[in-house]
């Protein structure tokens, strides 16, 4: 490995140090010592990301998207420091962090195609009717306009897809706005090669070095700062329901009150219904294990839960418990995430009603399957066993009937995904199916698994409450960009005032 990672700051082209440092818990390999952000490391930030703006927030769109493409060369270039980094920080293998690495280059190089299309911008002009009776119209056009600087918080369980230049970021730089990344604790080392690569590319094409900075801290105390800071105009963060909510009510009480955009919990229901389970419940099974143990089930969309008819539900179980038991132990983030596993497992298994089918002992910071069953009108009356458990495990629902599983629908919270694996015969309990989990998701499947999200134009990742803080939005695919964008009206503007995008 080439890159040693020096724990410093990088604010605004420097990199800084702090009179604190905490040390990283690597699942293997040496622990490294990471300086501690403060108040004024935020303020130094947010500061040198205001003056950017009045730069970047109004260059050429072909500039912006330069400079993008250039970051994605910059991180390939540091390809397999960033693999044997984030490997040794998080336990994940080469793999799984090759193929994310390939989706945050992926993303920059889209985004950049993006708005050099221009699409986004959404310009829109009614001519001046002078003549007009009544009164005579202006002349009024309209454009999407960037907010200005941004704060991202990165996610534990992506250390680069939804980290320091993952998806939030390059949204964020593509609208014109700069950024300012609070690096998660879990991978501090990951997050500093990446921004080394961020920084490499701002010297490459010239960019104002306050468009872009991460600080580090294993606390709440940064993330607070940063939401409070006057400077900021938009928070966009990925992470558990309780630190979201309180990052949201920060947001929402400031005197200037701004967006918190926040990914953040989903137990994604699956609903088997009947012709499709006796056809091929077996494969149902399978699939769903597999979906439910990928990468020891650390996703936001990991498939917890499982709607079955009653009488199909034994025979779901028996499948789907001979898949389980071949899975062997996983290395989770973080020890906390590992403990956080093992309070929700007890809580399930605690819940009236429950009966555990598959309850096995994990190790200080590694994963093993849980399976779990209970009835459907059990699951009705306990909304603990409504919640998510980030981790492998998955809950059975024995519905009674139709009207019990479409009751259940109705029961369920907010979320990212729903899915109904169905046959042709399942058509008219679908239909009844569907209008309910269409208001209750941002994606809705058929016959899939959701664990695995395309970076697309037409991906949505959000939903209603709890899954996301606002349903209007998506944290994946081109349309995330409106999250960093405004709408602005010229009237009766000379062209030579009016931004470049709209003249003519």
């Amino acid at each position: 490995m080439s890159y040693t990672p020096h724990g410093k700051h990088l604010i605004a082209g420097e990199w800084v140090g702090a009179r604190e440092s905490f040390a990283s818990a690597p699942a293997h390999g040496p622990g490294r010592a990471f300086a501690v952000g403060e108040a004024a490391h935020a303020d130094q930030a947010m500061r040198a990301a205001e003056e950017a703006f009045w730069t970047y927030g109004w260059s050429a769109r072909a500039e912006r998207a330069a400079f993008l493409r250039a970051i994605a060369d910059q991180i390939e270039a540091r390809g397999a420091d960033i693999t044997a980094i984030g490997t040794q920080e998080t336990g994940l293998p080469a793999a799984r962090l090759e193929g994310e690495r390939a989706r945050t280059t992926g993303q920059l190089r889209l985004f950049a195609d993006h708005i050099e299309k221009g699409d986004y911008l959404d310009r829109r002009h009614d001519p001046a009717l002078p003549d007009r009776q009544p009164a005579p119209r202006p002349d009024l056009r309209l454009m999407q306009r960037p907010i200005g600087p941004v704060a991202v918080f990165g996610a534990s369980n992506f250390p680069l897809a939804f980290s320091t230049a993952g998806g939030d970021t390059a949204a964020a730089l593509a609208a014109g706005c700069p950024v300012v990344v609070k690096g998660h604790p879990a991978h501090p080392g990951t997050a500093e090669i990446v921004a080394d690569a961020i920084l490499a590319a701002i010297r490459e094409r010239g960019v104002h070095p306050g468009v872009f900075s991460l600080i580090q801290s294993p606390d709440h105390k940064l993330g607070v700062a940063l939401a409070q800071h006057p400077l900021v105009k938009a928070v966009a963060f990925t992470g558990s329901l309780a630190a979201g909510r309180a990052l949201y009510d920060l947001c929402a009480a400031r005197p200037e009150p701004i967006p918190f955009y926040g990914e953040l919990g989903s137990v994604n229901p699956m609903f088997l219904l009947p012709a499709a389970m006796a056809a091929r419940g077996a494969q149902i099974a399978q699939g769903w294990a597999g979906s439910l143990t990928l990468g020891a089930g650390q996703f936001c969309t990991n498939p917890g839960l499982a709607i079955v008819m009653a009488e199909q539900a034994d025979a779901l179980a028996e499948a789907a418990l001979a898949a389980l038991r071949e899975a062997e132990p996983q290395t989770m983030l973080t020890e906390g995430i590992a403990q956080a596993f093992e309070r929700g497992r007890a809580r399930v298994a605690a819940a009236r009603g429950v009966r555990a089918l598959l309850a096995q002992r994990c190790g200080p910071r590694e994963a093993r399957p849980q399976l779990f069953m209970v009835a459907g009108r059990d699951w009705l009356d306990d909304a603990v066993l409504h919640e998510e458990v980030f981790g492998p495990l998955g809950v059975i629902v024995a519905a009674r009937d139709a009207d019990e599983m479409l009751r259940i629908a109705h029961a369920l919270e907010g979320q990212l995904t729903a899915t109904l694996h169905m046959d042709e015969a399942d058509a008219p309990l679908a239909r009844r199916l569907a209008p309910v989990l269409e208001r209750k998701a941002g994606r809705l499947l058929a016959n899939g698994y959701p664990t695995g999200v395309e970076v697309c134009d037409a991906m949505v990742h959000g939903g209603p409450w709890p899954a996301s803080t606002n349903f209007g939005a998506t944290s994946v695919g081109t349309l995330s960009i409106r999250r960093f964008l405004r709408p602005v009206c010229w009237q009766n503007m000379p062209e030579q005032l009016l931004p470049e995008d709209l003249r003519g």
